[in-house]
Parts: structure tokens; sequence; C-alpha cells
């Protein structure tokens, strides 16, 4: 390796021996600068250094047609003024290479990952290919900024999207970056969704609880149904909680009748919950045939679980003069009925399986019925003593 004072004609006339494939040249006037000619015409400046570890490294700095030579030694002085600094900036480019485009990421390993446990994971495929993909697919992930999801969280609500749609894809941008910071996926530090709030999202938040009387009449309506199973269905949400999809795919050997308990394999939040049976969901389960194939509530045509029972549903709600309550309104009414009766919030959110007690108080209704009687407590605190003065000479009376 020859050493010499490079200057801007050298430089120029530099050329490769035909016996080798490249050739270099130390500048004698700048620490570690090496002018490189590759016999395919190519010339290169690059900084020859060593690490923190005492390992010799080569840096590229330029291409000898973009930048002169004196361009090329105020490009090799600053760095090695950054690894003087302790910036080792040949690691810092292996790190910048190792970041992925969020196109990647999600390709990847975000899609690979919820589709080996989530069972909404292609409505996940359907939010990324539809909306985030096309914002930020192109991004490498450290080029995201929470500026741009701000952005981005309030275009899906100009467009004309509900709050609750548009939250729901931020919410899962969030759980994405969430999955990259915990996977140590190179470049992501900081989650730019991090403090993003959310829309309140008014229609979400549409709920319907049923009264003891209006229960009653919802049974009474499914035993006329022509689906003769759904007089099954229906006590057996309102009497657990449980969620639709839970209970049309419940088998009998998910059930210890003796332990009174409710083993639900595959939930919402991947994990399986135990759901306790009270006395009534024992006397219904004991009432019913076992299906041969393990199913407890199988549709008689296939023997096999419902696909959906919404008609039969429809019809029944129609006759108890209840057509705006949901099946998953039975949910929410077992919550309430659970409060009403004064359950603690730990104890719902333990039997509906809820990550977070927060969840669980939205669901939590407290009937007017409870409220007033709550409010009647300050009034036997206080006795006669706030009644008007008449009223309390009549009483005496």
């Amino acid at each position: 390796m020859a050493k010499l004072k490079l200057t801007q004609s050298r430089v120029n006339e530099a050329t490769c021996p035909s016996n080798k494939k490249r050739a270099d040249w130390f500048d004698t006037d700048c620490k570690g600068l090496v002018l490189e000619a590759r016999i395919t015409g190519g010339k290169t400046f690059h900084l020859r250094y060593q690490d923190s570890r005492g390992r010799t490294r080569q840096l590229s700095l330029a291409d000898a047609n973009d930048v002169t030579l004196s361009q090329a030694r105020i490009l090799a002085d600053k760095a090695r003024n950054q690894i003087a600094m302790g910036e080792d900036p040949k690691e810092q480019r292996a790190i910048a290479k190792a970041v992925p485009t969020f196109a990647s990421f999600i390709e990847e390993r975000y899609l690979p990952y919820v589709k080996g446990y989530k069972k909404s994971w292609d409505s996940d495929q359907s939010y990324l290919s539809n909306h985030v993909l096309p914002a930020f697919g192109k991004k490498y992930m450290d080029e995201v900024t929470k500026q741009e999801v701000i952005s981005f969280h309030h275009g899906i609500r100009a467009k004309g999207y509900a709050e609750g749609t548009a939250n729901r894809i931020l919410i899962l941008l969030r759980y994405a970056f969430n999955l990259a910071d915990k996977w140590g996926i190179a470049g992501v530090r900081v989650n730019p969704t991090k403090d993003v709030p959310l829309f309140e999202d008014h229609a979400g938040k549409k709920e319907r609880y049923l009264s003891k009387e209006e229960a009653q009449r919802i049974f009474e309506a499914v035993r006329k149904s022509e689906n003769p199973v759904l007089q099954h269905i229906v006590p057996m949400l309102i009497l657990t909680g449980a969620r639709k999809r839970e209970v049309l795919d419940a088998r009998w050997e998910d059930f210890d009748l003796e332990r009174r308990q409710w083993r639900i394999p595959t939930t919402k939040s991947g994990r399986p919950r135990h759901v306790p049976l009270s006395d009534g969901v024992l006397q219904l389960l004991t009432s019913l045939p076992h299906n041969e194939k393990g199913w407890i509530f199988a549709n008689p045509k296939t023997g096999k679980p419902f696909v959906s029972v919404f008609i039969s549903w429809n019809t029944a709600r129609k006759l108890a003069g209840l057509a705006d309550v949901r099946m998953h309104d039975l949910r929410h009414s077992f919550a309430s009925f659970l409060v009403n009766a004064g359950r603690t919030l730990y104890e719902v959110q333990k039997i509906l399986g809820h990550t977070q007690v927060k969840t669980t108080q939205r669901y939590a209704h407290l009937s007017q019925d409870t409220l007033v009687d709550a409010a009647n407590a300050a009034n036997l605190a206080v006795g006669a003593a706030m009644l008007p003065v008449a009223r309390r000479l009549s009483l005496a009376a």
C-alpha cells in the first residue's frame, strides 16, 4: 500500500494496475485518508481507523468523482473527530442499514406474530392495507414522527370515518410500535404514538341494559322461537356474561360441572379464561342433551356450531318489543345485574375477563332504583332535620 502526498491531479490520474482488482494510496497529509482505485475504473475515498476495541476498520467517505480531495480531507477530519468523541460512524451506518421500513416490519414480524394468537388479525391486515401502510409503509421505523401520527389520526377522521374507526387504527399503530420496541427492532427508541390522544368516541358509547322485566320478556320470546336452541343460547349469554361466539362454540369438554367452572380456551385477549357457573347455568346445562361431536349449542341441522343466529334473535327481540337490544347487550346487562346486586368491580372484571378495570366500569351500569337507594342514604343520615317545618309538625301530630 503506497503512502504519498495526494494532490488533486494524482487523484485524477490514479489507475488500478491491470494485474490487480484494486489499488490503495494513503494520504500523508491527512491521517487515515485512503484513495482506492478499482480495475473497473471507479475511485473512492475511505478513512482507515481503529475502533474502540482496537480493530482496524474502513469507512467509505465518498466517490472520488463526487468530491474533491480537499472535500475528502474535510470528511475524513470530521469522521475522525466523531470517532475521538466515542461515536463510530461505521457502526452508526450499520445500525441505520438494519432499520427496517414499516412495511417490511409489518410483513416479516408483526403479521406472522398476530396470526399466531389474534383471532381478529384479518381486521388488522385490512386496516393496515387500507390506511396505515399507504401513509407509513415506505418510511423507515425511525423516521415516523409523533406529529405525522397526529396528522394521520386526524386525517382519517377528516375523510369521514367515525371516531371509533380512527381510534382503532391509532391503537393498532401504537401496538405495532410497542412490539417493535419490545423486540428491540433497530431504530425504534421512542414510540411515536405515545401520548397521542384518542378521539372522544360518542357513537361507541351507546349502551343498552336490560331491566329484570325486559330480561323476562326476552326469555319468553326466545321460548317461542323457531330455532329451538335459541331458548338455551340467550339464557347462557345473560347468565354468564360470555361473548356470543364463546357460547356458540362452547364444548362439553371445557366444562367442569363439579367444580362449577367453564374454561374458555380461546378468548378475545388470546388467553384462556375461567367463568364460574351459577345455579341457573348448572340447571340449564343439565337439561341439555349431549351432542355426539361435543358441541353444547349445536345447530340441529348440521350438528356443528351456528354460523349466525341473527335471524332468529331478531325475530325474538321484536316479538318482545325490544328491537333495539343487541345480543352483546346481554353481556352488558350481566355486568349491570352484578353491580346492582352489590358485587365489586373487581369480581365483575374477573368474570368478564377484562384486563383493565376501566373496561369493566363502562359495563357496570347502575339502575335508577339503585341510585335512588344510594341517594336516600343521605336522607337517612340527616333524618327529619332538613324537612320543612310544616312537614315536621304534621309528622309529629
